[in-house]
């Protein structure tokens, strides 16, 4: 970084100790920074109104208010603002806990001016690559991911700042949601994009085969092993390997994962030789991966290195503002690669669409658009397409003056829809038999 673009950045340091600010305004001072100074984090807010910080330095243990107050307010008010937090009380579970409020680095007292002056460039030189992912996004429709939402803004910031840092990552959402998108639009969207992406599935790998899998082979380690095999990790250093449901891992992956999380190097079965590896880990689940901490059914250390940076996904109920952008997307992408006319949606279905609560999420709702352009005629998609469930929301509000019947057939139709038509899954969620469901869902289909 040049001297030049030093002299443009602000620095805010916030600390309760007057010497400790006179040490870093000097020391950042002298490197071509421009430095400001606050004693509490009332006053940093202040400031932080008035002008356009780049970077907060701001110390954990202050009277009244705490660093990590501060690196929460900035985290949610000044996305364009990178956070160092200091603290002489170091640990991993304090530096996790700041990178999750929303810190971009950690420093540990007491540090070198060399320290200093390294974190903070470093933090800034990610706060660049942070704004050069941001623009991308917003310009290139983010990877498919389609939304103006509030929530879904939050889930855009999040990505740029994961596209900026090399730390590990966790997406958390429903099924359907788009947590492998996320994945992607973090890779391709920071400084390793050209190196390899790999998907994992950690429920399709047995146990027997883990190690083969994630660290590779030698030619004849074991019987069928015809020829010499990269693991995934070995693949994708440099790069990012993709763990998709996380939380269905087995106790013996989990131990393996931490392994090369822990030592960034592996071994192939086989082989005694070591192999460094530099992957970063973006993991997905669709479960309270913390509830399986405590009940003891998912590795806590392991819970720990993976969750860095999380990206909760909100599901589709809960950004209904976005449903009709996603029609419009989901229909012109279909149009694109089917061929054929566009679909156009009369107001009733577009109302009925927006007032559903899409159990399955945007994969519930793509597949329903791909669905229209088989079945429905003239290319109009009218009240008559839409499944059962959908009518019959268009007759049923959502208040409190319902009827307990109306509220458990909306019930059954959701949970129906759930399971993909499953009658016999859906009956067992129910709790009620096969025959008792086929006699209701016909009553419904009546009544419709």
């Amino acid at each position: 970084m040049s001297a030049a673009n030093e002299q443009q950045h602000l620095i805010l340091a916030v600390d309760d100790n007057r010497n400790a600010l006179e040490i870093i305004r000097r020391t950042l001072s002298k490197s071509g920074y421009r430095v400001m100074t606050c004693e509490g984090v009332p006053d940093a807010v202040e400031v932080m109104i008035k002008h356009h910080i780049d970077l907060v330095i701001t110390d954990l243990k202050m009277p009244k208010h705490d660093g990590l107050e501060l690196v929460r307010y900035v985290s949610e008010n000044f996305f364009d603002t990178a956070v160092i937090m200091v603290t002489a009380y170091p640990s991993i579970e304090g530096a996790v806990e700041a990178i999750k409020s929303g810190a971009d680095d950690f420093l540990a007292k007491p540090y070198t001016a060399e320290e200093l002056t390294s974190t903070v460039q470093q933090a800034l030189e990610r706060l660049a690559t942070q704004r050069s992912a941001q623009d991308k996004l917003e310009l290139e429709a983010t990877f498919g991911i389609v939304g103006t939402s509030k929530p879904m803004k939050n889930v855009f910031r999040r990505i740029a700042k994961a596209a900026a840092m090399k730390a590990n990552v966790l997406i958390s959402g429903e099924s359907g949601t788009g947590k492998e998108l996320v994945a992607r639009a973090i890779h391709y969207s920071s400084p390793c994009s050209s190196a390899t992406f790999v998907p994992v599935n950690c429920t399709a790998i047995p146990d027997s085969l883990v190690e083969s899998e994630l660290f590779g082979h030698e030619k004849g380690a074991f019987t069928g092993a015809n020829a010499l095999r990269k693991g995934f990790f070995e693949v994708a250093s440099g790069g990012t390997v993709f763990l998709d449901e996380i939380g269905d891992a087995s106790q013996s992956l989990q131990a393996k994962l931490l392994r090369v999380l822990q030592n960034k190097e592996i071994i192939k079965v086989g082989s005694s030789q070591v192999v460094k590896v530099d992957a970063r880990i973006v993991a997905a689940t669709n479960k309270d991966l913390m509830d399986l901490v405590q009940r003891g059914s998912f590795r806590e250390d392991l819970y720990y290195r993976i969750n860095v940076i999380d990206i909760p996904i909100p599901p589709l109920r809960e950004r209904e503002e976005d449903i009709p952008l996603l029609i419009q997307h989901c229909a012109a992408q279909l149009c694109k690669e089917i061929g054929g006319e566009p679909l156009t949606f009369s107001d009733r279905v577009l109302a009925a669409m927006a007032d559903y609560s899409w159990p399955g999420n945007v994969r519930e709702l793509e597949n329903l658009i791909q669905k229209f352009f088989v079945t429905v005629d003239n290319h109009r998609v009218d009240i008559t397409d839409l499944p059962a469930q959908m009518r019959f929301s268009i007759h049923h509000g959502k208040g409190l003056n319902r009827s307990l019947a109306a509220v458990e057939s909306e019930h059954i139709l959701n949970v129906v829809a759930s399971v993909g038509g499953n009658k016999t899954q859906a009956a067992r969620i129910l709790q009620i038999d096969r025959k008792t469901l086929r006699e209701k869902l016909k009553r419904l289909a009546n009544d419709g």
